[in-house]
């Protein structure tokens, strides 16, 4: 991706390490203003249209959160019963009609190709926010970003990194992205955790593979690991045909402290996309994990406000205007 402005962001197969070396530079000079000890309105009067025809809390609120940080106004579309769509309304006529609205618009879908449809009609530049079992790019990015700072603390970088990928990888579309963004990097080791039934699609193997990197399969955690990233998925329930199929593998994959200690590396950091089934059949992440200092999950939430940020204004070009714009804040958070 040689350039961001006015460009639609659908897919990771468009970074490459310049592109992404970029995002993460200008997300780092957002954080000023994410912790709300400075303001900008290099966006004042832009409009962002964040349409989410899924669920979603994080991502949709992120998306909003980081546009408003910014100085722009938000305007939102949730879920398909409430848009046109639910009347027969093409996303070509969707897209012509609310980029009119707009100047950039995050978007949703639970259809696999979807957002990429709507951008053909889209007058201006989308975001992909998730687009069914195919692609998430900005939890990927903001994924790859927390790694990038939790192995810091511990003098490392990505350039071999050994990552555990655990639960439902066939349906997770978070770490079939996040996969793609690895194989631009180097000596990667892969260690993927789940049942056959939902182990990872070829196409991501092959691309794996192709890169070069280690990989190994597994259907359960064995002895030590000496993982740098334990990164567990939740049960795609809305992915699956039936509620009945999805139950069969819910808590299949637990991990609790002391399953963290047997399996894994003092210093291993734990991520998951989020939101975390913590229903009692299932409790992805025990709650006993909560003090763990290298639970990530959290700082992966506050990353991704940062790195949207970031999009955003490579998107719209305002890049290297952000601090002409800044102005004291009358409300301060101590983040």
């Amino acid at each position: 991706m040689s350039s961001f402005t006015g460009n639609h962001i659908l897919s990771v197969t468009q970074f490459n390490r310049e592109a992404i070396d970029l995002v993460f530079n200008v997300a780092e000079s957002m954080e000023p203003y994410a912790k709300r000890k400075k303001r900008t309105t290099v966006l004042d009067g832009a409009i962002l249209g964040n349409l989410f025809f899924e669920p979603s809390t994080r991502t949709r609120v992120s998306f909003g959160t980081a546009f408003n940080l910014l100085g722009g106004e938000v305007r939102e579309t949730t879920g398909m019963a409430n848009s046109a769509l639910a009347k027969g309304e093409s996303l070509y006529d969707t897209a012509r009609v609310l980029s009119g609205y707009s100047d950039i618009i995050a978007m949703r879908h639970p259809a696999a190709g979807s957002v990429s449809e709507f951008a053909e009609g889209s007058r201006v530049p989308v975001i992909n926010g998730g687009d069914g079992a195919n692609e998430h790019p900005t939890q990927a990015l903001l994924d790859l970003f927390t790694i990038k700072r939790e192995l810091q603390y511990n003098n490392k970088t990505i350039d071999g990194l050994h990552i555990a990928m655990i639960g439902d990888l066939r349906y997770g579309r978070t770490v079939h992205s996040l996969s793609k963004l690895l194989c631009l990097f180097k000596n990667i080791r892969f260690t993927l955790i789940s049942p056959k039934e939902l182990a990872m699609p070829q196409n991501i193997l092959d691309a794996i593979t192709d890169a070069g990197h280690s990989l190994h399969i597994t259907e359960q955690l064995e002895g030590n690991m000496d993982a740098d990233i334990c990164y567990q998925t939740r049960i795609q329930e809305e992915r699956f045909p039936s509620q009945d199929e999805a139950n069969k593998y819910r808590g299949k994959f637990r991990l609790n402290q002391s399953i963290y200690t047997r399996h894994f590396q003092s210093k291993t950091v734990i991520m998951h996309p989020l939101p975390r089934d913590s229903r009692t059949e299932a409790n992805e992440l025990d709650n006993d994990l909560n003090l763990n200092p290298n639970l990530a999950i959290f700082r992966q939430t506050d990353n991704g406000v940062l790195v949207r940020m970031a999009l955003f204004a490579l998107t719209l070009g305002v890049e290297n205007l952000v601090s002409q714009y800044e102005r004291d804040v009358v409300w301060y958070t101590n983040k």
